[in-house]
Formats: structure tokens, sequence, C-alpha cells
């Protein structure tokens, strides 16, 4: 299921609801870059610029330009499919 798609997933390696979101993407057979918010600044930067409060809503994955907060499994795939 490989895409052109761009999705980015903000999290922390430390964060089970990331670790989630890792799994069901490669198990998924998407590719994605994982953004550190933790361990790199820039990548917390970039996650609070998401937002109108600046605060690090974490997991956030993107997809292209949708913006998605913590969502199901079966949210996530609606708008893969709907996007890719």
């Amino acid at each position: 299921m490989s895409s052109i798609l761009k999705i980015k997933l903000y999290g922390s390696a430390q964060c089970h609801k990331t670790q989630h979101y890792k799994n069901f993407l490669t198990q998924s057979g998407l590719d994605y870059s994982f953004l550190d918010v933790i361990k790199h600044e820039n990548f917390a930067e970039e996650l609070r610029n998401l937002y109108t409060n600046k605060k690090l809503n974490f997991p956030t994955i993107t997809l292209g330009n949708k913006r998605l907060r913590n969502p199901s499994d079966s949210e996530l795939i609606k708008w893969i499919e709907k996007l890719k």
C-alpha cells in the first residue's frame, strides 16, 4: 500500500500512543517520517507551529496538509484513503 502522500508522525519514542502509530503505519506498508519532538527542538517547533495554542500536542499525524491529533485507526485509514 505504497503512497506518494507525505506522512509525518510527531511524537516521542517513550510515548505508547506514538509507538502504536509507528507500528500501524509500518504494518500498513506506508512510508512516513517519525519526528521525535522530545529529542529534537526543531521538530518540536514544527509541531507547535501546527497549533494556534503552540503546545506540543502529540501524537499528531500530518497527511500532506491534513492534521490529525491522536486519531482512531479507522479515522486514520479513512483519511489516508481519501488523500492518497
